[in-house]
């Protein structure tokens, strides 16, 4: 069965409750496929840590309803129960003509047909809850809410009243989180720290386990972690496996790049890519024979020092590229490519130094949907077209691009917010982070016109 953890606001707690949740099935042997609903990339690595199988992002902005419906349906046919993570609040989307909440986890709850927990924040709550639930609740008759969690409950008074509240609204009380101050997971400027730099994660989350073994209500819960959904017929065509190009793209990951969509890997390896996975910190040069590279997002500015101190690293990447190698970067991978990054002490590093830009942190976080138009034309992605992608970042560029690659707008406003981006040599670099789902085409035609499209 499928059940959907959301929120009634951002910051009540679901992120932790779905953790212990997921931690408690698992310790009970069961295969667990988690997804989270929107473009995050922090959440879904402790999901990946605790259950063994990559966490999948369903996001309709990013890629389309047809995409999620399939991803969730072809994933969850390979485990016994599949578990969703909400995004901020409940309704929280984007309006549009179809649905006055798009990318929502409601419309993700309406599109798959999954029933809701709502995790609520009862911590400046008694009797109001009532009013609270039963909007929700009502707002969308379509989003099934089958139970509530009531979080940082204060006291067993403080329960007795909330209860009293949640009976007016008849729906089943799933679970009791009272305060709990000795679980806190880390955090820093972008959100949580991955779980890559945290050497206690597994510890957290066998408390989180015990925690989940006596906070839910196993009797009210469990029926609906029995049931085996029905896997309805979904486009296959996203998940075929192409013959292998001979084509050989090196990854950047370690602590500094891990912002990647565990599908955008697969989407390559399915198209015949073979993947090469290295570390910009402490390897000392990219591996050999390889036909691009692909740096993703991540904290290149935390750990700035090491990058710059990384000499034969950045000079083998430099030299890779002046040799005209396919290179695409997205966010942190682009400030690593740029002269310096400019850590919030003020501090400069040197980086790799291939694209004319000073990358400075900035209390200001640049977040939200984007629509990027292509403003050069290149042998990639034609002039004019229009991508959709997603930016997450606290830096800000030391100037605009000459000739920018991209004019970046607010997807929901259409505003232009930004000229970003560079093409130089073989370089496609900007903050832009893009789910391949929507260039599957794209690329798989790319690769059957020429099975050398990365050097040019």
């Amino acid at each position: 069965m499928s059940l959907i953890i959301a929120g009634e606001r951002s910051g009540v707690g679901k992120t932790t409750i779905t953790f212990a949740l997921l931690s408690y099935l698992k310790s009970q042997g069961k295969s667990v496929q988690s997804f989270k609903v929107g473009p995050d990339y922090i959440d879904p690595m402790f999901h990946t840590s605790i259950t063994g199988l990559p966490c999948r992002n369903l996001d309709p902005i990013l890629t389309s309803e047809d995409y999620v419906r399939s991803s969730f349906y072809h994933h969850s046919s390979k485990a016994d129960i599949s578990i969703i993570e909400g995004v901020m609040g409940l309704y929280d989307g984007v309006p549009n003509k179809d649905y006055f909440a798009f990318g929502s986890t409601a419309h993700i709850a309406k599109l798959l047909q999954i029933p809701v927990i709502l995790v609520v924040d009862c911590s400046k709550l008694s009797t109001s809850i009532s009013a609270i639930i039963s909007g929700y609740v009502n707002l969308d008759r379509d989003v099934k809410i089958v139970g509530v969690i009531l979080n940082k409950v204060g006291s067993e008074k403080h329960l007795s009243l909330l209860k009293e509240g949640v009976k007016i609204t008849k729906i089943p009380i799933m679970g009791v989180w009272f305060r709990e101050n000795n679980i806190t997971l880390p955090s820093r400027h972008l959100g949580l720290i991955p779980t890559h730099e945290i050497s206690t994660h597994q510890e957290i989350f066998e408390q989180l386990a015990t925690l989940a073994h006596h906070n839910f209500n196993w009797d009210l819960l469990t029926p609906y972690l029995q049931e085996k959904s029905l896997v309805n017929n979904y486009n296959n065509s996203y998940f075929i496996s192409s013959k292998k190009s001979g084509l050989k793209v090196s990854i950047a990951y370690d602590k500094a790049f891990n912002f990647y969509y565990q599908d955008n890997l697969d989407i390559l390896t399915n198209l015949g890519i073979e993947l090469i996975f290295f570390s910009p910190l402490k390897d000392e040069k990219i591996p050999d024979d390889i036909d691009g590279i692909y740096l993703g997002g991540g904290y290149p500015e935390v750990f700035a020092q090491e990058l710059a101190d990384n000499k034969p690293m950045k000079q083998s990447i430099k030299q890779a590229i002046n040799k005209g190698i396919f290179t695409y970067a997205e966010c942190g991978g682009m400030m690593y490519l740029s002269d310096k990054i400019i850590d919030f002490d003020g501090k400069p590093w040197e980086m790799v130094g291939v694209l004319p830009n000073t990358a400075i942190m900035d209390k200001k976080l640049t977040l939200g949907y984007r629509e990027a138009k292509i403003l050069l034309d290149n042998n990639i992605i034609k002039k004019d077209r229009v991508l959709k992608g997603h930016e997450f970042h606290r830096a800000k560029n030391s100037s605009i691009p000459d000739s920018p690659l991209l004019e970046i707008k607010d997807y929901y406003t259409q505003q232009i917010v930004s000229y970003q981006g560079w093409k130089i040599n073989n370089v496609y670099a900007s903050y832009l982070h893009l789910h391949f789902a929507n260039y599957l085409d794209f690329i798989h035609n790319l690769l059957i016109s020429n099975q050398k499209i990365f050097i040019y």
